[in-house]
């Protein structure tokens, strides 16, 4: 049939928040973009029967399974797509990339560097497409930062800011989750990863690291009527020193009482700064030295058509995206990763290179010294 495409079937593992996310944007993604392939949401699977069932409903699949490993299996399956709790991404993307699958995993991709750098390796031993789920990269504004940098906009670029505050883990009543496990959780590797991600996507290389970590919280209800020590931060700080020669620091925190998505940068440069908060995503400020002086001050650059892609998803300037928007322009990139339309935007390598940081942090707060992240 003239104007049929190819489907693309998704297998789907997990459908708490992160899960939820990625069905939001792949139902987006194929209503906003000219994607190259037509979307089908195949299978979900989740801890029991029922509860796959009822998402499958709700989400809209058609098949469910309590066994991830049957869509790993599956032929009919063409990408697997993991937002299950971070200890099991190694092993269910190893599976799916065996069984040559495309993979998109949320991040963090693994638990520790080495095993990220394993699956890495596998995906590229096994020719198909990988996406690590950093969102926060697809915002339009993101892209025009890191254009206007390059373009010496802001001259010679000397220091850098970034934060991620969010006040999840506040309370110390809050239960012990899987992100308290010592096997891979911590503010550092579940906030402060998306900080060094775009540390990096708009500075580029960070190449020495000096961090420093604290757990505030020694204990947490274990769900048993008892408590359960934690090991993992609740607070990490890093100073960072990048391959262009600009110094700069960063924060993680998931205690910081009152902040529900404080995902801030701060860049400056001899002739100009630029600074942007999460909380107000669809929003841009940027100091213009060269102005008068009687002229000068941050000026508000708001998010429109001019700022693809915000063109496909409303027409008119101000209106503004939202969270589960950028995970849709995520998608549509990953699918045209696969198409061989583009390169991968933020694949398992790009993973490895976030949690190689993380780890650096890591050592550097525990050996009290400047560790190096390159070489």
């Amino acid at each position: 049939m003239p104007g049929h495409k190819t489907q693309l079937r998704i297998g789907l593992i997990g459908t708490g928040f992160m899960g939820k996310t990625h069905v939001f944007g792949f139902t987006a993604a194929q209503r906003v973009f000219d994607l190259p392939y037509e979307l089908v949401l195949h299978t979900v699977a989740d801890r029991t029967d029922e509860l796959a069932a009822e998402a499958a409903r709700t989400l809209g699949f058609a098949k469910s399974s309590s066994d991830w490993k049957s869509l790993v299996a599956d032929p009919d399956i063409d990408v697997i797509d993991i937002t299950a709790p971070n200890a099991l991404h190694k092993e269910m993307a190893l599976a799916a990339l065996t069984a040559g699958k495309h993979v998109y995993c949320e991040k963090p991709l693994a638990t520790t560097a080495g095993d990220a750098a394993q699956m890495a390796q596998a995906a590229r031993a096994a020719g198909v497409c990988t996406q690590v789920g950093f969102n926060y990269l697809c915002n339009p504004l993101f892209s025009l930062a890191r254009d206007m940098i390059r373009g010496g906009e802001l001259g010679e670029i000397r220091s850098y800011r970034g934060i991620h505050a969010e006040d999840y883990m506040a309370d110390a009543e809050s239960p012990f989750t899987f992100r308290h496990d010592p096997a891979g959780g911590g503010a550092l590797a579940d906030l402060g990863s998306h900080a060094l991600a775009t540390a990096e996507f708009l500075l580029g290389p960070i190449e020495r690291v000096q961090g420093d970590s604290a757990t505030v919280i020694a204990s947490r209800p274990d769900g048993r009527g008892g408590r359960r020590q934690v090991e993992v931060d609740d607070l990490s700080r890093a100073f960072l020193r990048f391959a262009n020669g600009a110094s700069g620091s960063l924060e993680a925190s998931w205690i910081a009482t009152g902040r529900k998505m404080q995902h801030d940068f701060e860049v400056y440069g001899t002739k100009g700064a630029l600074v942007f908060t999460q909380e107000r995503f669809n929003e841009l400020n940027f100091y213009d030295a060269t102005d008068k002086q009687a002229r000068r001050g941050f000026r508000r650059i708001e998010a429109g058509p001019d700022h693809a892609p915000y063109g496909l998803f409303c027409v008119a300037p101000g209106h503004q995206l939202g969270f589960n928007d950028l995970k849709a322009v995520e998608i549509a990139g990953f699918v045209a990763a696969i198409a061989g339309k583009q390169p991968e935007p933020f694949g398992f390598r790009s993973g490895q290179r976030v949690q190689q940081l993380v780890e650096a942090i890591q050592r550097s707060a525990t050996e009290g010294r400047w560790v190096n992240t390159v070489g």
